[in-house]
């Protein structure tokens, strides 16, 4: 921070402007502010402006020292500052201490703060029968409540969110501006005078009923099985009895979900204690403000085997809307609480096309007439290496403010895969929410409003717009819609150059880029990469040993093909007749015979480096997944297999020089001979998945070792997969290294933008 006491006047009262950046608005700051300039005897004001806010503070040198000191030390709990400066300027006699109506001028580089779960205070008062917002589902403070998911325009004022259509009654506008009150100037202040209300209605849009006896009669249905579509702060949940096994299935085969884990809300971590384990830190996470799903490891229970099926983890979260702590006491049970989408879809946020879009899913929609302005999944997170690991960015995080020193206007537009944008402003890299994948046309509509909403938002019409080099992507042909010039960057150049954003790192480093998917410049699919960043650029070191996948993108739909691409590229046609194999016999001979063909050819069997292709090899091999219902399936139930504590077997995958300088490759052959040896001999699939993924991290150690580079940095999809990112960091610890891993970004194509924007203004520096 730049900041401290201003250089003397030489005059008893003095004058000093202090401008305030970071996540500052919607925190209670101007009434923290005029607490404490007024507790000192300052005159001046505090005003939110779209950079954040500034105080201007005139009086004794001491008091205002005193001020200043205040401001870094203890800011309010909600705040992050990130930068701070303090500037002398004339005294003007001031009376008093002022908050003032906001400056609306200029670009718009404040924070915006995410959404917040609700505060043990305002519980308090909801379930306080003599309170007058005694069971009212939407009573905030400044200390919680809605903030990015009612942002209309900054600085964040009331009549800049969804809440303007809402006016104060007498009461609220008495506490809104009431210093001594925790509702002062708090923008979504509402109760069940003035405020949203909630209505229940059918699949037709008839109202069943309203206010308080809306959610008794949801609850009702819940507890009779029903489906029932719940409007909340970011989007519809889709709710389910999360103890009834037949209403669990009827709601995967309604949405179309077979087998994707679903989240569970429960009311408290005591009731959490009841299916789950939760260590120290999982709690903590749990029960954070941004209260994401955490993923625990289930310990029995009462909840349906449909909820996770074949999976040891819950992904658990705990109540953090007021409604749902009400849904959730007069259901008295946990509750599913997927997204409110058809899969593959975007979440739904509007109660009338939640009608359209979620009908033939639900059977009643409990919703509210507080409009939600832009689209918010829940986050997810998990405990990796003893520190948090967001694996969806979404509600609670977004939007993510990463200092970078990156002049403002790129925008940067990521993957197809979990997609997000990122526009860099004079604040820092703004990484937007988790926008899911852009296989369909209301995906690809709701990210093209994202883009134009973080430009507008920010006011920061882009100058730039950064890509990926896949030229089929939706993000990749929206780049040219922008008029301006348009950078590409290589996929898992910008899986590393997040972690390094991040992270604040220096290069230079030695990355490892592990996913399934990223569009090579040689034509190539690649996806086990080592790459070296240093001040020229980027390098190719090192990669997995190729092989040929057949059927392309079918393959990620059926880790058979990438099993028999594996071994074709070992034994030739030889691999055809091994139908002792699983994923050989998972064909049948004439398909083999297609299949060969193909592989021999090159037709539809493009070569492939890919970590995640070479797990979903393995996965089939030992006969835990054939064919997939979602994305990563067969990848995470190899890592849930792996036998547990590890043994310490380790296959090999030695490093072999390239031809003719070509990088690097870390063969995969002889692991999969002595994986083979193994499953002919009747050992376990958890041994076998346990030694991989130990053999992996030897070998991440090994080329890390053999280039040198003291920091390491471990990216991509794959290193959400929590043994193999702990044993990698353990590995490259114990060769002397420093790891660095994905903490506050997702490892995952979620992270994309960040490092596009990052490397764009690298390579524009250096330009």
């Amino acid at each position: 921070m730049n900041a401290g006491v201003p250089p003397r006047t030489g005059m008893v009262r003095e004058r000093v402007r202090i401008d305030v950046r970071g996540a500052v608005q919607g925190v209670g700051f101007r009434p923290f502010a005029w607490r404490e300039a007024t507790a000192r005897g300052l005159a001046g004001f505090v005003v939110n402006t779209p950079a954040g806010v500034t105080i201007e503070a005139e009086g004794a040198p001491a008091a205002i020292a005193g001020l200043i000191a205040a401001i870094e030390t203890a800011p309010p709990s909600n705040a992050s500052i990130l930068d701070l400066a303090v500037e002398a300027i004339w005294p003007r006699g001031d009376v008093g201490f002022a908050i003032r109506n906001s400056v609306v001028e200029g670009a718009a580089t404040a924070t915006v703060l995410p959404d917040l779960a609700v505060c043990d205070d305002c519980l308090a008062e909801m379930r306080d029968p003599a309170d007058r917002r005694y069971r009212y589902p939407f009573v905030n403070c400044t200390q919680c409540g809605p903030r990015f998911s009612i942002v209309e325009a900054l600085p964040y004022d009331r009549a800049g969110t969804s809440m303007r259509h809402f006016p104060m009654c007498t009461a609220c506008r008495a506490e809104y501006r009431d210093p001594a009150d925790r509702r002062f100037h708090a923008e979504p202040i509402a109760c069940p005078a003035c405020g949203p209300q909630l209505a229940l209605w059918d699949g037709a849009g008839e109202t069943r009923a309203t206010r308080h006896d809306a959610l008794l009669a949801a609850a009702a249905a819940l507890r009779d099985g029903a489906i029932v579509a719940v409007k909340g702060i970011g989007g519809f949940h889709l709710m389910v009895d999360a103890r009834d096994e037949a209403a669990v299935r009827r709601l995967r085969r309604r949405k179309g979900r077979p087998d994707k884990p679903l989240a569970v809300m429960f009311a408290s971590l005591a009731d959490l204690a009841r299916e789950a384990e939760t260590s120290e830190a999982e709690a903590m996470l749990l029960a954070s403000p941004a209260r994401p799903i955490v993923l625990v490891r289930k310990c029995g229970g009462a909840l349906a085997e449909a909820v996770a099926p074949r999976n040891p983890y819950l992904g658990a979260m705990l109540a953090y809307a007021p409604l749902h702590h009400l849904l959730l006491g007069q259901c008295s049970f946990p509750l599913v609480a997927t997204s409110g989408n058809r899969t593959s879809e975007a979440i739904v946020i509007d109660e009338h096309e939640a009608l359209a879009r979620l009908a033939g899913i639900a059977d009643l929609f409990l919703v509210h007439d507080r409009p939600i302005v832009r689209p918010l999944d829940d986050s997810v997170a998990r405990i990796v290496a003893g520190r948090p690991q967001l694996i969806r960015r979404a509600r609670g995080y977004a939007p993510a403010t990463i200092p970078a020193g990156i002049e403002p206007g790129i925008l940067a537009l990521g993957g197809h895969l979990k997609a997000a944008v990122a526009l860099s402003t004079g604040a820092g890299v703004i990484l937007g929410q988790h926008l899911g994948d852009l296989d369909t046309p209301e995906a690809r509509d709701a990210y093209d409003v994202a883009t134009r909403d973080i430009t507008g938002l920010h006011r920061t019409p882009p100058r730039l717009v950064v890509c990926d080099l896949h030229p089929d992507y939706h993000s990749t042909r929206t780049a040219e819609r922008f008029g301006v010039p348009v950078v590409a960057v290589q996929h898992h150049v910008a899986h590393i150059a997040a972690c390094m954003a991040e992270h604040g790192l220096a290069s230079p480093v030695l990355g490892v880029a592990w996913d399934g998917t990223g569009y090579g410049p040689d034509g190539t699919v690649w996806g086990g990469e080592f790459l070296r960043i240093d001040a020229a650029g980027w390098h190719r070191v090192a990669c997995l040993r190729p092989f040929r996948i057949p059927g392309g993108e079918a393959a990620i739909r059926e880790p058979r093909r990438s099993a028999l691409g594996l071994l074709f590229a070992a034994f030739g046609r030889d691999a055809l007749v091994m139908s002792d194999l699983p994923a050989v016999a998972a064909f049948t001979p004439a398909e083999r015979i297609t299949l060969a063909t193909m592989l021999e050819r090159g037709v539809n069997a493009p070569v492939t480096t890919s970590a995640g292709r070479l797990f979903d090899a393995v996965a089939a091999l030992v006969d835990l997944r054939q064919c997939t219902t979602y994305e990563g399936q067969a990848a995470a139930e190899l890592e849930w297999a792996a036998a547990s504590p590890d043994p310490g077997a380790a296959y090999d995958f030695p490093i072999r020089d390239g031809d003719g300088g070509a990088p690097l490759q870390v063969d995969w052959e002889p692991a999969l001979h002595a994986i083979l040896a193994d499953l002919r001999s009747g050992v376990a699939a958890g041994v076998i998945s346990g030694a991989f993924h130990r053999g992996l991290a030897l070998a991440i150690a090994a080329v890390a070792a053999r280039f040198g580079e003291a920091t390491v940095v471990l990216s991509g999809g794959c290193f959400h997969n929590g043994r193999l990112t702990e044993a990698a960091v353990a590995e490259l610890r114990a060769a002397g290294l420093t790891p660095w891993w994905h903490e506050r970004v997702p490892a995952n194509d979620g992270g994309l933008a960040l490092g596009q924007a990052w490397w764009a203004a690298r390579m524009e520096g250096a330009a």
